[in-house]
């Protein structure tokens, strides 16, 4: 009972067919494929060969018609040469019989052949019945003894074993074709499926640290090798993002390491010298430290749900001067910078906080390169608003001005936070600008410095 219980569990695993290797899917398709296409082609072939063996045979007795008509025209039947009368290649039966139906001369002898009738006074191939292999051609003619009427009855019997032959032939080979065709298909797509259990294998292979690795690409230039390419970018991206990824839990750490040992120093100090710990401290030193690690994990908060699940904002009429207005009253500068402004009253759709915190961002990272100027501006376009903000710094590199929106990326050697701040202001600043279908570019400032041009939709 078990063999007979495990044969059937084996049979129900290979239904349905869905379930079959692609080699043995691709081999039965190409059988009936090729079973369907060989067997209506044999067919059409044997109707035609068949139409045209039966056409060479009626050719040959209108041939044989010709030349015995021909003749009696001018001969009577009984003295008309016996050649004409003698069977040969098709033709079987040759016979002459007068208005009456009387049988005048004739090739075979009476009886041995059923009588041969014509359906009308000319005929050609016409059928003698079901169980005669004779096909009947007449013609009647004028002759000095009077109108006769010539017969002649062609054999098909070799036309018969022909065809035979023929279908015996199509019979064995159309298998051995289909069989050779089949196992030609199942060889190939196994060959082509090698390249792709190599790449499957190699990819298989590739864990978190080898990432640099890549699968191979075959010579030739085919589907599995724009499969192995394609295979080779995305291990390329997912390699630049694991590379990101520890990049930036490398700089989140560090960045956050720092304010939090200032804290827990300030925290030491007033534990081991009460005396020492003074409000001045606190506020001029614990604080900030507190208040920038708070932005920062405020800003790695949100960077963190942007990548899970999308920055999402809620959309309402915003007046893009009043953002930029309260975020330039919220701006500490030093007292050496100049804060200009010039808004123009312009509405737009949008989420007036992360807005506000677009130009908040926007104006922290200009005072932070500039040298004595920040302006910041609200244009009305014919496409929407624009929010401007420019400086007369260093400015920023062509080449670097794709970069700078990416996170913790500061183009100063050092890490100080009051030379580049968190590297985080820029990016998000990219992720709220997107999330409202917006763009942001930097330009050349006509202060000298860097220009941070802000398009968002009315």
């Amino acid at each position: 009972m078990r063999p007979q219980m495990r044969i059937r569990e084996r049979l129900a695993g290979l239904w349905p067919p869905s379930r079959w290797g692609l080699r043995l899917r691709s081999a039965l398709v190409a059988t009936a494929v090729i079973t369907i296409v060989l067997g209506f082609g044999e067919g059409l072939m044997l109707v035609l060969l068949g139409r045209s063996l039966l056409g060479t045979v009626d050719s040959a007795a209108t041939a044989r018609l010709d030349d015995v008509t021909a003749q009696l025209r001018t001969t009577p039947p009984m003295t008309a040469n016996p050649a004409l009368l003698v069977p040969n290649g098709y033709v079987s039966i040759v016979e002459i019989s007068d208005s009456s139906g009387r049988l005048l001369r004739s090739s075979a002898r009476p009886g041995t052949h059923p009588r041969l009738v014509p359906a009308a006074d000319d005929v050609v191939g016409q059928p003698l019945g079901r169980g005669s292999d004779l096909r009947l051609s007449a013609r009647r003619v004028d002759s000095p003894c009077g109108r006769v009427t010539v017969l002649v009855a062609a054999d098909i019997q070799p036309i018969e074993d022909t065809m035979g032959e023929v279908a015996l032939a199509l019979a064995i080979g159309t298998p051995v074709v289909v069989a050779v065709a089949a196992g030609a298909t199942y060889a190939l797509v196994g060959r082509s499926l090698l390249s792709v259990e190599a790449i499957r294998s190699r990819v298989a292979g590739i864990g978190s640290t080898g990432l640099s690795e890549r699968v191979p690409v075959p010579s030739a230039r085919d589907e599995v090798a724009r499969l192995a390419a394609t295979m080779n970018e995305m291990l390329g991206r997912i390699e630049a993002g694991h590379l990101a990824q520890r990049r930036f839990l490398s700089d989140a750490s560090h960045e956050l390491r720092s304010p939090l040992a200032t804290v827990l120093s300030g925290l030491e100090l007033a534990r081991d010298h009460p005396r020492a710990f003074d409000t001045d401290l606190a506020a001029r030193t614990l604080l900030p430290e507190a208040e920038r690690m708070r932005y920062l994990i405020d800003d790695l908060l949100m960077l963190a749900a942007a990548d899970e699940n999308g920055l999402t904002v809620p959309l309402t009429d915003v007046d893009l001067d009043d953002v930029a207005a309260i975020a330039l009253e919220a701006t500490r500068h030093p007292a050496d910078v100049t804060l200009a402004r010039q808004f123009n009253p312009v509405r737009v759709r949008g989420d007036a906080r992360s807005l506000t915190r677009v130009a908040r961002n926007l104006l922290g990272n200009a005072i932070t390169h500039t040298r004595s100027i920040v302006t910041i501006r609200t244009v009305r376009t014919l496409s929407g608003a624009q929010l401007i903000v420019d400086d007369d710094g260093p400015g920023i590199p062509v080449s670097e001005r794709e970069r700078v929106f990416e996170r913790f990326v500061r183009l100063q050697d050092d890490r100080g936070r009051d030379s580049g701040g968190t590297g985080l202001g820029l990016a998000i600043v990219a992720e709220i600008v997107a999330a409202h279908r917006g763009t942001v570019t930097i330009e050349d400032s006509p202060y000298g410095g860097t220009r941070v041009v802000v398009k968002l939709g009315t």
